[in-house]
C-alpha cells in the first residue's frame, strides 16, 4: 500500500508565495545584499523601512531612498525599531555576526518572522533564485545549502521557457477573470473550472522543452494566447454556456457556437 504515495523526504522547506502587499518589512544594513532583498519586497509590494548608517549604502540602496521608494533610517538598528507591531519580517544584511543574532533573537521574542543573511540556521525562511516575466514567477531554493548554485539552476530553466510565456499567462490570467464575470455563481464552480482548464494548456512534460510546446498543442499555442485580443476573449465566453472549447481560428471566423459541435477528437492538452 505504501509504494502507491509519495515518498516523505524530509529536510525541506515549504515553498509558498507569501503575499506582503502593503505590509511593514524592516530592512537592516544597506548594502548590496540589502539592495536584492529590498528590490523583491518592492516587486511584492512591501512598505520597505531600511536602517542603516548612509556611509554603508549600496547605490541601489541610496537610488530607493533618495527616490522616496522606501522609508529610511540613518543609523544603527535599535530595539525599539521592532516595537511596531505591524511589522511582518525583518530581514539583516550586515557584516557583524554578533548583531545580526541579538536581531533574531528579538524577533524570536516578538513572533517576528526573520531572514539573517549567510545564516541558515536563523532563518524562518530563505531567498531562491528567482526568474520573473510578467506574473510568472519561479523560485529555485537550495535550502541554503548552496544560493550560487540555486542561481544557476534558475538560469538554465529560464533559458529553456519561451520568450512569451509571462505574456501568454497574463492573457490567461485576463480570461479567467471575465469567466467569473459571467459565471460568478458557487454553483457554476466545478462547470467553470472544468471549462477553463479545457482552455489553459496543460503541461505535461518532465524534461525542459518547453521551447517545442508551440508545436506539440493540438489546439491553442503560446502564440496563440499571446495574439489573444479583448475581442477575441468576449467571443471565447460566448462558448462557455453551451460547453465548448473552440480555437482562435474558429473564434476569428465566427463560428456560431450553438451550432459548433466538439467532437473530443482533439483536445488543449499539451504533450512533449
Amino acid at each position: 500500500m505504501a509504494e502507491k504515495f509519495p515518498k516523505v523526504e524530509g529536510g525541506g522547506s515549504l515553498i509558498l508565495a507569501w503575499q506582503v502587499k502593503n505590509k511593514k518589512v524592516l530592512v537592516v544594513g544597506g548594502g548590496e545584499v540589502a539592495a536584492g532583498r529590498v528590490l523583491n519586497l518592492l516587486n511584492a509590494d512591501a512598505k520597505v523601512t531600511v536602517i542603516s548608517p548612509r556611509d554603508g549604502l549600496n547605490d541601489e540602496v541610496a537610488y530607493r531612498i533618495d527616490h522616496r521608494e522606501v522609508q529610511y533610517f540613518d543609523r544603527k538598528f535599535e530595539p525599539s525599531d521592532l516595537d511596531d507591531d505591524q511589522i511582518t519580517m525583518v530581514l539583516t544584511a550586515v557584516d557583524d555576526p554578533e548583531a545580526s543574532s541579538q536581531i533574531w533573537k528579538l524577533c524570536k521574542e516578538r513572533k517576528i518572522a526573520a531572514n539573517i543573511a549567510d545564516v541558515p540556521p536563523e532563518c524562518d525562511f530563505y531567498f531562491g533564485s528567482v526568474h520573473r516575466d510578467g506574473p510568472l514567477q519561479i523560485m529555485v531554493s537550495t535550502n541554503g545549502n548552496g544560493p550560487k548554485m540555486a542561481n544557476i539552476v534558475r538560469r538554465r530553466i529560464a533559458a529553456n521557457l519561451p520568450p512569451n510565456i509571462g505574456n501568454a499567462i497574463a492573457k490567461v490570467g485576463e480570461l479567467r477573470k471575465k469567466l467569473r464575470a459571467v459565471a460568478p455563481g458557487n454553483d457554476q464552480g466545478p462547470k467553470r473550472m472544468k471549462w477553463y482548464v479545457a482552455v489553459v494548456m496543460l503541461f505535461k512534460s518532465t524534461k525542459l522543452t518547453y521551447s517545442r510546446m508551440s508545436n506539440v498543442c493540438l489546439q491553442w499555442s503560446l502564440e496563440d494566447l499571446c495574439d489573444m485580443e479583448e475581442e477575441d476573449m468576449s467571443q471565447l465566453l460566448q462558448y462557455y454556456t453551451p460547453d465548448k472549447v473552440p480555437s482562435l481560428n474558429q473564434i476569428r471566423l465566427g463560428d456560431d457556437p450553438d451550432e459548433w459541435k466538439f467532437d473530443g477528437s482533439f483536445g488543449w492538452a499539451c504533450v512533449v
